[in-house]
Formats: C-alpha cells, structure tokens, sequence
C-alpha cells in the first residue's frame, strides 16, 4: 500500500488493487490507531483515529481532494504534499 504523504506522524495510504472496494476512500495511521476514511465525505468507514489526528486528516484531505480522486480512478500513484 503507497504512502501518499506523512505529516505530524500520521500516515497516508491507499491500495492500489483492482478489487479494491468503494467508497473511495484513504487509510491513515496514527502510533497503533488505523482508519478507513471516505476521501469525499470525511466519515471513518472502519477504525479510529484521534480527534485531532482526524481533524488534520479531514484538512489533508480537503486540500488534496482532486488528486485523490485522480488517483483512485487512474490508480497511478504519486506522493501528496504534507499538511503543514
């Protein structure tokens, strides 16, 4: 699974598998906590994340929204900027 981005210790991941499942959606992980997090709505589809490390997930995700959706579609990876 690539790492499309770290920052403040979080980690930014999607699966490039042809049967990978919708919605389309990011893993982040955070020391042992792990969430599935729907790249166009911002819910947690399974796992958890902390308060904070969700809410800088959800501004990540806003940011680079586009290109996540660019690279869920065409599966072709490229890194991401941080949330700085």
């Amino acid at each position: 699974m690539p790492v499309l981005a770290r920052f403040y210790g979080i980690v930014i991941r999607m699966y490039f598998l042809q049967s990978e499942h919708n919605p389309p959606h990011i893993h982040a992980i955070y020391n042992d906590n792990v969430a599935a997090v729907d790249f166009m709505t911002g819910n947690v589809l399974e796992g958890y994340l902390p308060d904070k490390a969700l809410a800088m997930v959800r501004e990540w995700i806003a940011i680079n929204r586009e290109d996540l959706k660019t690279i869920w579609e065409t599966q072709e990876f490229k890194k991401l900027p941080p949330l700085v």
